[in-house]
């Protein structure tokens, strides 16, 4: 799928996830509201798997284990629901950390339990290497004023790995 599809898909789960919230209002389980949700995106067309387990691997492909994802749909993204007061930094973290070790691009954390539907999508890509030095190389390969090339110190970059 690519950018376009997937946010198409994701703004059709919002609204049936608005939908539901408006009908059963805050308050259930998140088991409730897990089933209440695959049953009205299924009614929708979408292919929904419920409790998915989904590999984790290391960083060099070693599969390191599994994990339950709330719901997994089309083959492609990610859903976390949450039935609490409000978004904790623990449950950002909970699907970054789902999305990255098992190599999914898409997720959406989902929150029913308060009295205002939130949702949240986040999307992991492959790092790129910063182009540590690239504007202080085009410079000191080529100067209009001189003919001697200038020399700029270039500062080493810390990377920061997810």
């Amino acid at each position: 799928m690519d950018d376009r599809e997937i946010l198409t898909l994701c703004d059709r789960i919002r609204e049936i996830s608005l939908a539901l919230h408006g009908y059963l209002r805050h308050g259930h389980l998140e088991k409730v509201y897990e089933n209440a949700l695959v049953h009205r995106l299924q009614k929708s067309g979408l292919k929904v798997e419920q409790q998915k387990a989904l590999t984790v691997f290391d960083e060099d492909g070693t599969v390191v284990g599994e994990y339950v994802a709330d719901l997994f749909i089309e083959d492609q993204l990610i859903v976390e629901l949450k039935a609490a007061r409000a978004f904790a930094d623990e449950h950002v973290a909970q699907l970054l950390g789902y999305l990255r070790a098992a190599r999914i691009e898409h997720g959406l954390l989902v929150n029913f339990g308060a009295a205002r539907f939130a949702i949240k999508k986040y999307a992991m890509s492959a790092p790129t290497p910063p182009r540590a030095g690239f504007l202080a190389s085009l410079l000191a390969s080529f100067c209009v004023f001189c003919s001697q090339p200038i020399r700029l110190p270039v500062q080493p970059v810390k990377v920061r790995r997810w």
